[in-house]
C-alpha cells in the first residue's frame, strides 16, 4: 500500500500552507525545515510588513503558523535537512539529517518542495551601485530590517535621510549576469517601502528609479497610485549607471529615459531593489530528488499555466518561489494546490493497491 504521508520541504508560507492543506485533507504532513524556526524568508529576513496591505508580518502569519503547530497530523522537524531520496511515487524512502549529524529514515508517498528563493547579492557581479563600498547603499532587505525596528536612518550617520532613492531591477532583467527574468515583486515592495518611509519621515523626499513599473492585479491601485497620490513619491523612468560618493552624499548618475537626457542627482540613501534567485535549498533538492531545473535555475514544472505545481518527477510537487519568482499570494495558492494534488495522488494509488 502507498505510504500515507506527504513530505513538505521548507517551512515558509508555501510550505506551511501545503502542510496545513495535507493535514486538513486527512493525511500525515511531515514538515521539514532546515532553520530552527518556521516562517521562511519573511521571518529570517525580518520583514516588517507584507505587500501589498502593509500588515504586520508576524500578525499576518500567526494564524497559518498556529494551524500548523497545533494540527495533530503535522509532524514538524526543525533544524533538519533531506539528504537522500530513493524509490518512486507512493513509496519514497527519505533520509533526514539533524543539525547534530544524526539521521533517520522516513517512508512517504509524495513530496512537496517549498524551499523558496534567495535575494540577489548586488555586489556579486559588479560594484556599479557601491553596495560594498558605501554604507548608505542598502537593499530592500536591509531597509525592511530597519522598518522592523521602527526607524529609517542613514547607516553612516544614524540620522534620518532627507532624500532616499530606490533603484529597481537590481539582479533582474539583466542578461549580462544571466538573470533574464523579472522578479515580479520588487516594484511592489519598493512602492510599499516608499509609503512606510514617508509615514516615518513625512518631510523626506522619496524617488523610485525604474526601467518599467510592473504592478500586478490590484497592486496598481493598492500601492502604486497610493504612493504617488497620497505620499507624493516620485517615480522616475530612467537607467542608473553608477552610484558614487560626493562629499557626505551619494551621487546617482544615469539617464532620464523619458526626457532622453543624462541625469545626476544627490541622495542621502540609496535602496537597491534586489531580485530573486534559486535558493541553495532549491538547488540541493533538485539534486536529491533528481528534479530538472528550468532555464533560469528554478525547479521545472510540466503543466504550463494549467498545472503550476507538478514536476517532471512523478509524485513530487513544487510550491512557491522554488519554481520561480512568486509573490505571497502565488506562494500560498501553490501550497494549497500542491497539497490537493499530493493527497489526490495518494488516494488514487491506495485505491489501485486495494483494488
Amino acid at each position: 500500500m502507498a505510504a500515507d504521508t506527504v513530505l513538505i520541504v521548507g517551512g515558509g508560507p508555501a510550505g506551511l500552507e501545503a502542510a496545513r492543506g495535507v493535514a486538513d485533507l486527512g493525511k500525515r504532513a511531515l514538515l521539514v525545515e532546515a532553520r530552527s524556526q518556521l516562517g521562511g524568508t519573511p521571518y529570517s529576513s525580518s520583514y516588517a510588513t507584507l505587500t501589498p496591505d502593509l500588515q504586520d508580518t508576524e500578525e499576518a502569519m500567526s494564524g497559518l503558523l498556529n494551524d500548523v503547530l497545533n494540527h495533530p497530523l503535522v509532524d514538524l522537524r526543525l533544524g533538519t535537512r533531506v539528504i537522500q531520496s530513493t524509490g518512486q511515487q507512493g513509496d519514497f524512502d527519505i533520509t533526514l539529517e539533524k543539525e547534530d549529524g544524526t539521521t533517520s529514515q522516513e517512508k512517504v508517498g509524495a513530496v512537496i518542495i517549498a524551499t523558496g528563493f534567495q535575494h540577489f547579492d548586488p555586489g556579486r557581479e559588479t560594484q556599479m551601485y557601491g553596495y560594498y563600498e558605501y554604507d548608505d547603499v542598502i537593499t530592500l532587505v536591509d531597509a525592511e530590517k530597519m522598518m522592523k525596528q521602527g526607524k529609517i536612518v542613514r547607516p553612516s550617520t544614524g540620522e534620518a535621510p532627507e532624500k532616499v532613492a530606490f533603484i529597481q531591477c537590481v539582479g533582474s532583467r539583466d542578461r549580462q549576469i544571466g538573470n533574464k527574468y523579472c522578479s515580479k515583486v520588487c516594484c511592489g515592495i519598493a512602492s510599499k517601502q516608499s509609503i512606510e518611509i514617508k509615514r516615518m519621515l513625512p518631510n523626506s523626499k522619496v524617488f523610485i528609479f525604474y526601467i518599467d513599473m510592473r504592478m500586478y492585479g490590484f497592486w496598481e491601485d493598492q500601492i502604486y497610485w497610493k504612493a504617488q497620490e497620497e505620499y507624493k513619491v516620485n517615480y522616475i523612468r530612467g537607467i542608473v549607471t553608477e552610484v558614487i560618493r560626493k562629499g557626505d552624499k551619494l551621487l546617482i548618475k544615469g539617464e532620464d529615459t523619458t526626457m532622453g537626457r543624462p541625469m545626476e542627482v544627490q541622495m542621502d540613501m540609496v535602496i537597491l531593489s534586489v531580485g530573486m534567485e534559486p535558493s541553495k535549498g532549491t538547488v540541493n533538492m533538485s539534486q536529491v530528488f533528481s528534479i530538472p531545473r528550468e532555464e533560469h535555475g528554478f525547479l521545472a514544472t510540466v503543466g504550463g499555466p494549467l498545472d503550476t505545481v507538478s514536476t517532471p518527477v512523478p509524485g513530487i510537487f513544487v510550491a512557491g518561489a522554488a519554481a520561480g519568482p512568486k509573490d505571497l499570494e502565488d506562494s500560498i495558492s501553490m501550497g494549497g494546490a500542491a497539497a490537493m494534488k499530493s493527497v489526490a495522488l495518494l488516494s488514487r494509488l491506495q485505491r489501485v493497491t486495494v483494488g
